[in-house]
């Protein structure tokens, strides 16, 4: 496939196939609905794209006669190079899935730069298993462990402000956890392994509880009023209602002070979790600045 012949196609032709690329590729599979649905187009115009894609593309998608549609080709080469930012924010938040060299920005403005981005082909694979409710087995590093080999069953992405995890029960100790994308190498599809009923993320007790937690300003910091300003609080209270298994990585995030008797000083504490005993059984509240479990308090 040559530059040229994506030149020859109009914009919208080129947003279309950089859809199907993104569904092939990090979904696993896509319909000639899916383009009907997303662009109101035709269900002629709708294969007529594909057969473009294919056509440009030869190996980067199968048709699946048992299915009845087109699935990831054994031979994928990717068309598009789409920043990691931006194929996580389709897969989060479901917009902006055009083709990516087009993008201007209304306004001007400045993102703080992650120092961390997964590797595409490998968050591909971590997609496509939570779309398709499959394991997969990969080779994971990690500080305490080094290198092992692991069969996960994912089931959600979990962005805690510096980097991305994936939430998976593993095989391996028989619980959840949470693994970071950048530390997973050659991850492959098990598509014969069938998933277990106890390894479903509905199993997962951190991630199915909820925790109300009750953010105000920080006791021992000035200016009240403007803390409560800059986060919307009502009644001078912020009430959020978080997974337990995001609920750490969140006040570390947002440095809130965890503490029972809000001791934690520097301009970073603006805010002092006011209810601590929310976080009981919470796995990850030891992320939480400060924080102290009530046997230790």
């Amino acid at each position: 496939m040559s530059d040229e012949q994506l030149d020859d196609l109009t914009q919208p032709q080129r947003d279309r196939l950089a859809f199907v690329e993104l569904r092939v590729r990090f979904i696993g599979d896509i319909r000639r609905q899916d383009l009907v649905s997303r662009f109101g187009i035709q269900s002629a115009a709708a294969t007529r794209d594909l057969a473009i894609y294919k056509e440009l593309a030869p190996g980067n998608i199968d048709y699946d006669t048992k299915a009845k549609c087109y699935v990831l080709g054994e031979d994928f080469k990717p068309l598009f190079d789409f920043p990691p930012e931006r194929v996580l924010s389709w897969l989060t938040q479901g917009f902006g899935d055009g083709e990516p060299s087009q993008l201007k920005a209304w306004v001007a403005s400045e993102i703080p730069s992650r120092l961390t981005h997964p590797d595409l082909d490998v968050l591909a694979c971590v997609t496509r298993a939570i779309h398709q409710e499959c394991p997969i087995r990969v080779e994971y590093h990690s500080i305490s462990s080094g290198q092992t080999e692991r069969q996960i069953v994912p089931f959600a992405l979990i962005d805690n402000g510096l980097r991305w995890h994936v939430r998976a029960f593993d095989r391996k100790s028989q619980e959840f956890r949470d693994f970071v994308i950048t530390r997973i190498k050659r991850p492959v599809l098990l598509r014969d392994e069938e998933v277990q009923a106890h390894e479903r993320g509905d199993q997962d007790i951190q991630w199915t509880r909820i925790v109300e937690l009750e953010l105000i300003p920080h006791p021992d910091q000035p200016r009240s009023e403007v803390t409560e300003m800059d986060y919307g609080m009502r009644d001078g209270v912020l009430r959020m209602k978080l997974r337990a298994a995001t609920a750490g990585y969140i006040l570390r995030k947002w440095s809130v002070d965890s503490s029972p008797d809000h001791s934690l000083r520097g301009p970073e504490y603006r805010l002092w979790l006011k209810n601590p005993l929310a976080l009981y059984g919470v796995r990850n509240a030891v992320l939480a600045p400060g924080y102290r479990s009530p046997d230790q308090a």
